[in-house]
Order: C-alpha cells, then sequence, then structure tokens
C-alpha cells in the first residue's frame, strides 16, 4: 500500500536526509540518480518525487513487466537491478550540490560497484557524471571509461525538471542499455505477492 504523500512539514525536514541503497549481489544494473529529492527522502523511496519519470521508463524500457509504484522498490534487487545515488544527501533540487560534493560522491559511488560489481553502472544525469568523474566531455550513452572495473552508460536524468526528454525518448535510452545489460533477451520480470519471479 502506498504511503501517504508526506506534509510540507514533512518535505521540509527531509533536507539532509538519506535513503538506504537497493544492492544486492548479482546484479545487471546499478542505476545511480544524482541525489535524492525532498520527497524521496520523506518517504523513503527512490525516484518518488510527482513528475520523475523513472518507473515510468523503467517499464516501457522493458525492465519491468508493468509500472511499479515507488514503494515497491524493495523488488529491484531480486530481478538484477539497483538503486544509488552519486551524493547521498536530499536536497530540493540537483543544481544545489558544491562541484566537491560531486567529486566526492563519485568516489563513493565506485566504492559501492566495487563492493556490489554490477555489470552496467547506470549514472541518470550526464552532467553530474561530467562532474562527479571529471569527463567535461561525456555524452549520454555508452562510456569509454569505467567505474572499479564496471562499464559505464549514462542516461538522461528522468527528473521532471528535464525539459529535453519525454517519458517516450528516455524509454529509448534506457531500453538501449536494457539490450546491452540482458543480451540473452531474459523476459521482464512482474512483482506477484512479495516477490518476483520471471514472467512466463
Amino acid at each position: 500500500m502506498p504511503a501517504a504523500k508526506p506534509s510540507r512539514a514533512d518535505l521540509a525536514t527531509a533536507a539532509g536526509r538519506t535513503i538506504p541503497d537497493l544492492v544486492g549481489p548479482g546484479l545487471r544494473v546499478l542505476f545511480a540518480g544524482i541525489n535524492p529529492s525532498l520527497y524521496s527522502a520523506a518517504t523513503g523511496h527512490h525516484f518518488a518525487r510527482p513528475g520523475n519519470r523513472f518507473w515510468p521508463a523503467l517499464h516501457r524500457a522493458g525492465f519491468t513487466a508493468r509500472l511499479l509504484h515507488p514503494s515497491e522498490q524493495w523488488s529491484l534487487p531480486a530481478a538484477g537491478l539497483g538503486i544509488t545515488n552519486v551524493v547521498a544527501r536530499a536536497s530540493a533540487r540537483a543544481d544545489e550540490l558544491s562541484p566537491a560534493e560531486l567529486v566526492e560522491g563519485g568516489q563513493q559511488l565506485a566504492a559501492t560497484v566495487e563492493q556490489w560489481r554490477p555489470r552496467f553502472l547506470a549514472v541518470l544525469g550526464v552532467t553530474a557524471y561530467r562532474a562527479a568523474f571529471g569527463q567535461p566531455k561525456a555524452v549520454v550513452g555508452p562510456q569509454d571509461r569505467e567505474v572499479a572495473g564496471t562499464p559505464v552508460w549514462v542516461l538522461p536524468n528522468p527528473s521532471g525538471l528535464n525539459a529535453h526528454y519525454t517519458v517516450d525518448t528516455l524509454a529509448e535510452a534506457y531500453a538501449q542499455l536494457r539490450a546491452a545489460a540482458f543480451p540473452d533477451g531474459a523476459a521482464p520480470v512482474r512483482v506477484r505477492g512479495q516477490g518476483w519471479e520471471p514472467e512466463r
């Protein structure tokens, strides 16, 4: 059951909070957002802010068999998908982060990647990727460098504030990563009860 919408007071006290990473062994893709929104920090769910297109893009790209609510995030690691952030602390806008925070966040992200060894690291935001990893000329798509031995794929930021992309164009970009991460053509997974299982 989705949690109640956070109040203004909840959002006001959410600044600076963190959300636990969704990680586990055998990840095919570790998605790294820029940092949590206040809405996400207040609810404890990644990409929870109304208007964020992550969950619709994930579904339309074929990663999930149906559109998931952010409260169903717990299901992802068992499906080979994880979520973390470049910078852990929540803020109202990503542009509130300092360059130093992004560089430090990149170092922490590399440590997380080294620990869990996903098949791909997907950074959701080219500007954040450029700043965090010192790659000023990076563009969206697969990168020619690795982080902790893991191939990197830069995807568009799914925030509703990113007017350069629609849900459909986000899904197209995400689908390219899905094809690379699941070359065996594995079917998307669906939530049934309290667990995941392959779609038959």
